[in-house]
């Protein structure tokens, strides 16, 4: 049995700007999304960092390297 996760880029909250912008992103549980911005529970980045959704990612973003890298790593299709 095989399973699969599936990946967003979410803010951290602790990397913030003065002015509450994000500086980066990170890969979070494509599922664990909606619940996180909605009920205010923790999600877990790739990288490890623990933070809620509270914040969407728009095109050109930054992204957490170490997020890249791992999920860059889990796929198989993708050549580095």
């Amino acid at each position: 049995m095989s399973t699969s996760t599936q990946t967003l880029p979410d803010v951290d909250t602790k990397d913030s700007t003065g002015d509450d912008t994000p500086k980066m992103f990170h890969y979070v549980q494509k599922n664990k999304i909606a619940e996180s911005a909605v009920m205010g529970t923790m999600v877990v980045a790739l990288c490890g960092e623990v933070f809620p959704v509270t914040r969407s990612p728009k095109p050109g973003s930054p992204v957490c390297p170490e997020c890249k890298r791992i999920f860059d790593s889990l796929d198989p299709g993708k050549q580095s």
